[in-house]
């Protein structure tokens, strides 16, 4: 008898602990409410079988009485309507159904009686009714409301700020809401963000909005607001994401907007905004920046974005603006050129160069419609394609106001093309750093402006031909050209232009395969400043003509196969402050009057042949020895290792045996 009483003591002691581990009874038949009204076409369905309804999925209970706090289920395949007996879930203080297929109105009553509630998630699934203010009435914790993307009516219940003063964040967006009122949001003094777009909202913005000085977000698009934007929203210094695209907002953008210095998302698009656009230049964070279709005017050309080294992406369409300059170079702009562009007819100035472009023949064919082009930087895009050619723009007919184009470091393949002898403007032809191949065709030299032509680093072959002699910008000034100032500065080896008529007048062909003589026609391009000839295969002798080039500063003709003299005449280069003939086999003293003096002995260096004061041997020590080191073998005499005293003593002796006994030193 003592042994049954003690297991029943034990068992009725077991039922007591299992009661008390359960969950709550009350909150148990209210989830079963709940599920009985759901199906879920889910995969794994809820499985809500066990009797402790806290170790359900989806479920959290206090540790100390075991109440419901959370019920969490978004994404589970949800469907069917909301039980009111939820309502009894008295101590829920999370609730999340979002991203389900719920649907039906939400139950007033639920609302009223949970004043534990902190989150409320019920976005993106297919809810309808109003939802009241005083429904929310008791959620004095609130701290996030979502009813995103479903369909409920009515009036934003905006007042609910006037209980819930906790709250961070409001998301009624994409919905059904209407109306004008939005009585008590300026009670929200904690929210970050507010959002209700793609709803049919009506009237001036809130003006509570602009007293909320924590708000982060701003998402007001695709309502039916009007008026203009008041100017104290400057004051909102947190603001980082203003969307009011889509609406019926006019007047001009507050002057002041700039001031908004963490804005990094502003989007305005499709209002009846007009006006100049503010300075933006202490929008240090902006990434997205969207105005087309609004009526903005102006020269936007003038504004400074040099400071927005974060923005991403611009959409001006559309508008009455004067695009007259844009410069993004050395970004990250990654693709084609959009066709849109071509829709800027004022772009005066596009700089695009270093970038990750693709598709350089589509970008050619829609910048051709900016008829007002003048310049245009595309170097170092376009990677390893094929140079655009004659089938590709056969019908060119734009670009006849373009006067630089470059094309350099793109590692393009292919001939110089034909179509460029149409540009009859260009005065900047840069191909540089590619891989042409081909000869160097003679049309060039019937291009009227053109007077700086960089073709450095490719494999062009053949000869100069001479009618690049005959380039009329090189030769004389060309008073019919137009040299107007340039909208942003030309910027080349580290020096600023403003104006073309300041950029040097060059001709750039070193580092090529080139061959043949040195067409001394050159020396007819009076104008010259630069010519570069290096690094290539030219024979002959260096021309005398080259000394009527009167303006030339630099000249380099170093490393080919010419041979003979330097021209005594190139003293006569009065300008020339860079000059090599380095790694020929020339021969002869150099020149010593004029600029040459100046020159160091790197400009002639491997010409053993070469003698004079900048040279690598003067020309007093005669012939004899000149012949005596070309025949020096690669071990060095015995004499080149004494001290330099008597090597001096051992000099004198062999330049006197010389002259005593002929020709000794010859054998």
């Amino acid at each position: 008898m003592l042994t049954l009483s003690f297991l029943f003591l034990v068992l009725l002691s077991s039922l007591r602990l299992y009661a008390v581990l359960s969950c709550n009874q009350l909150d148990r038949e209210s989830l079963l409410s709940f599920y009985h009204q759901i199906s879920s076409a889910s995969a794994t369905p809820l499985n809500w079988s066990s009797t402790d309804c806290c170790q359900w999925e989806g479920i959290a209970c206090r540790t100390y009485d075991l109440r419901v706090t959370r019920l969490w289920l978004p994404q589970r395949g949800l469907a069917g309507t909301i039980t009111p007996f939820l309502a009894n879930l008295s101590h829920l203080s999370h609730l999340n159904l979002s991203c389900n297929h719920l649907s039906g109105p939400f139950p007033h009553t639920v609302f009223n009686t949970l004043n534990h509630l902190q989150t409320v998630d019920l976005s993106s699934n297919q809810f309808n009714g109003s939802i009241d203010s005083v429904f929310l009435h008791e959620a004095l914790n609130l701290i996030a409301f979502n009813v995103s993307t479903n369909s409920f009516i009515g009036p934003i219940p905006s007042s609910v700020c006037k209980n819930s003063r906790f709250l961070e964040i409001l998301d009624f967006s994409m919905n059904q809401f209407s109306g004008q009122q939005f009585d008590g949001l300026g009670h929200c003094s904690n929210l970050r963000v507010f959002r209700a777009g793609l709803n049919s909202l009506s009237g001036w913005l809130p003006p509570d909005l602009y007293s909320m000085r924590t708000l982060k977000e701003i998402s007001l698009f695709n309502n039916h607001f009007s008026g203009t934007i008041n100017s104290i929203i400057v004051l909102l210094s947190n603001l980082k994401i203003l969307e009011l695209h889509v609406n019926e907002l006019s007047g001009e953008l507050p002057l002041d907007i700039g001031l908004l210095s963490n804005l990094e998302h502003l989007q305005l698009h499709t209002n009846n905004l007009s006006g100049t656009l503010p300075p933006l230049m202490n929008c240090s964070k902006l990434e997205v920046l969207l105005l087309r279709n609004n009526h903005f005017g102006g020269e936007i050309s003038i504004l400074d974005f040099s400071k927005l080294r974060q923005l991403q992406v611009v959409d001006f369409a559309n508008n009455s603006f004067a695009l007259t300059a844009v410069r993004l170079a050395s970004n990250r702009l990654v693709g084609e050129i959009p066709p849109c562009i071509s829709s800027l007819t004022s772009l005066y100035h596009l700089a695009l160069s270093d970038n990750y472009l693709s598709n350089v023949v589509g970008a050619l064919k829609i910048l051709e419609h900016c008829e007002n082009l003048t310049v245009l930087f595309l170097s170092r895009c376009f990677h390893d394609e094929r140079m655009p050619d004659d089938n590709d723009l056969l019908h060119l007919t734009g670009f006849q106001n373009l006067q630089i184009l470059t094309l350099g470091g793109c590692k393009l393949h292919g001939e110089i093309p034909f179509w460029t002898s149409k540009l009859r403007k260009l005065k900047i032809l840069n191909l540089s750093y590619n891989k042409i191949s081909g000869s160097i065709p003679t049309w060039l030299g019937n291009m009227p402006s053109l007077f700086d032509l960089n073709l450095t680093q490719n494999s062009l072959s053949g000869n100069v031909p001479h009618e690049i002699s005959r380039l009329p910008a090189l030769i004389a000034e060309n008073t019919s050209s137009e040299l107007i100032p340039l909208k942003l500065p030309y910027v080349v080896r580290g020096l600023e232009y403003n104006r073309l008529f300041n950029v040097h007048r060059a001709l750039k062909l070193g580092n090529n395969s080139l061959s043949g003589d040195i067409p001394g026609e050159i020396g007819q391009l009076k104008l010259l400043q630069l010519l570069d000839l290096s690094n290539n295969k030219f024979n002959g002798s260096i021309p005398d003509e080259l000394s009527h080039l009167i303006n030339l500063e630099r000249l380099d003709l170093s490393s080919n196969n010419l041979s003979g003299e330097i021209p005594e005449s190139f003293a006569r280069l009065h300008f020339l402050s860079s000059f090599s003939v380095a790694n020929k086999d020339l021969e002869g003293e150099i020149p010593r009057d004029g600029q040459f003096e100046t020159f160091s002995v790197t400009s002639f260096q491997g010409n053993p042949k070469l003698c004079g004061s900048q040279g690598e041997r003067s020309c007093s020590v005669g012939t004899r020895v000149d012949i005596y080191e070309e025949e020096e073998t690669e071990e060095s005499p015995w004499y080149t290792t004494v001290p330099s005293g008597l090597g001096y003593f051992v000099g004198f002796f062999v330049v006197t045996v010389s002259l005593l006994f002929g020709g000794f030193c010859r054998t």
